[in-house]
């Protein structure tokens, strides 16, 4: 496909890579990431662009965060290492996360920016917030909660 995303491309390489050198976890997690990928385009009826792929790992490493915390409150460490090993995998494809202080320095500044003084005008420092972090930070609710508490 022409239009591919450069994302895409890249995942589509290292899985021929994976296979030729028999690597299976690699090989599993990169085809479940494609499968993702996939149903994304069937949904948007076209090619998918970097930033929507980024959006389908951003919330495939939310799910296994999740499923990793489920797996050893019940004691299933197997599970939990196997979720590891592919939320590793799934993070190399990500932008490189945002460092802490970098996060509050753009709640700030959205604040700011958007004259916010109260919880009132939350919708409005999220809405010019969440393009410059989403894909960069683990847990966008957690930057929600951040604006929440300077907010109010």
């Amino acid at each position: 496909m022409a239009d591919e995303s450069a994302l895409l491309q890249k995942i589509n390489a290292d899985l021929i890579n994976a296979m030729k050198s028999k690597h299976e976890l690699k090989v599993s997690t990169l085809r479940m990431i494609k499968s993702a990928i996939k149903y994304k385009e069937v949904d948007l009826k076209r090619a998918i662009r970097d930033e929507e792929v980024i959006d389908v790992l951003t919330h495939m490493a939310k799910q296994h965060r999740e499923s990793i915390h489920e797996f050893e409150k019940g004691g299933r460490l197997d599970s939990s290492e196997k979720e590891k090993a592919e939320l590793a995998l799934i993070e190399t494809y990500l932008p490189e996360s945002l460092p802490e202080d970098e996060v509050i320095r753009l709640i700030e500044e959205a604040i700011q920016v958007n004259q916010a003084m109260t919880l009132k005008d939350m919708g409005k420092v999220m809405a010019w917030l969440t393009p410059k972090v989403k894909g960069r930070v683990s847990d966008l609710s957690q930057v929600s909660s951040r604006v929440r508490s300077k907010l109010s």
